[in-house]
């Protein structure tokens, strides 16, 4: 199912972020977590994972394995922070990434609460995704509110903080990319002042081409316009593949195949954080990938990974979040990606 909009890709989905997640009082939450169950600590497991385990290094850099709370928001909803990331924990998560903070039916959490949560987890928050823009002029969004959204991030220790929003708010002609891109170069400039990154998560319609000139890529025109120093990128795999899958041809039928991997290995310091989310290969689908659980997929995420971090000075430059948008049981999920990333081991 897609989650892009016409006149923004997937601002509309991720603005439901910003009131996902919170944080249950601690007894009944507890007693939430006992009815449940509590699924078992990461370990390789059977299967693919089994399969991909060798002798070799490890793919996965140790302290970098992270999850997108999005994935869990279920969990986080009924349970509160402090039971789902005792299951983080237990799974071998080094790192959460945002979503939001709160979540209205569970109730308030201070910041500096949800910080110490995650330490006390042997968590690293280490990023967020946060709203574009709005038309309400009180949206918390980059756009609107840039200095409160900031603020909290600071408040939360995260080094990025970032939006899962394409620049589509002019358009997808090249000139209304530069322009989102120059406002993408003043969050990142803002971000930087504070020792932060700003950085922006794809979906697939990033891949397009320009309405207005159909032999330039929208990407690169990103890419090419915002400032390597201010703006940064978090690949979303899949979409990445799904975007490779949708525009390999201009809308001329002439061929513009690419290789998502090619643009990390090319500017591999514009990439500090990626998402790890898997998909079955299905030409009948729109984007032609089913969604799944990571390692149930046919992304090789051996060999992406291996291919980043075997860079010179890059094996412990980036951070890969696992995600699945809407996973059947998100703790399964997240114990079942853990285990499988943690299996796979480079080629001697």
């Amino acid at each position: 199912m897609s989650r892009i909009s016409d006149t923004d890709p997937a601002l509309t989905h991720r603005l439901t972020r910003r009131v996902m997640l919170g944080v249950a009082a601690g007894a009944s939450a507890a007693a939430l977590l006992g009815t449940a169950g509590t699924p078992a600590a990461a370990a390789p497991s059977t299967g693919t994972a089994a399969s991909a385990a060798g002798r070799g290094r490890p793919v996965l850099p140790p302290g970098r394995l992270g999850i997108q709370l999005y994935s869990l928001r279920d969990k986080v909803s009924t349970l509160g922070f402090a039971p789902v990331f005792a299951e983080l924990e237990k799974y071998g998560y080094d790192e959460v990434e945002f979503a939001g903070y709160t979540q209205g039916s569970a109730g308030p959490i201070t910041l500096a609460r949800l910080k110490r949560l995650a330490r006390d987890h042997g968590l690293t928050p280490i990023g967020s995704h946060v709203g574009y823009y709005s038309d309400d002029p009180n949206a918390y969004t980059f756009a609107q509110n840039l200095t409160k959204v900031l603020d909290d991030a600071q408040a939360l220790g995260l080094k990025h903080i970032g939006t899962a929003s394409g620049p589509f708010r002019y358009g997808s002609t090249v000139d209304a990319w530069k322009r989102a891109a120059e406002e993408f170069n003043t969050y990142g400039a803002a971000a930087r002042a504070r020792g932060m990154k700003f950085y922006q998560h794809n979906h697939s319609d990033e891949f397009g081409f320009a309405s207005d000139d159909p032999k330039v890529r929208l990407y690169d025109v990103l890419l090419a316009e915002t400032d390597p120093d201010l703006v940064f990128l978090e690949m979303d795999i899949f979409w990445a593949y799904a975007g490779r899958f949708r525009f390999s041809r201009r809308p001329d039928g002439t061929a513009a195949p690419f290789e998502p991997l090619d643009y990390v290995l090319k500017q591999p310091h514009r990439y500090p954080l990626f998402h790890v989310k898997d998909g079955v290969r299905d030409p009948s689908d729109q984007f032609g990938y089913r969604m799944v659980d990571v390692g149930d997929g046919d992304i090789d995420y051996r060999r992406f990974l291996s291919a980043v971090t075997r860079l010179r000075g890059e094996r412990l430059a980036h951070h890969w979040q696992a995600e699945h948008d809407n996973p059947v049981e998100s703790f399964a999920f997240a114990r079942k990606s853990s285990a499988h990333l943690h299996s796979l081991r480079e080629k001697c």
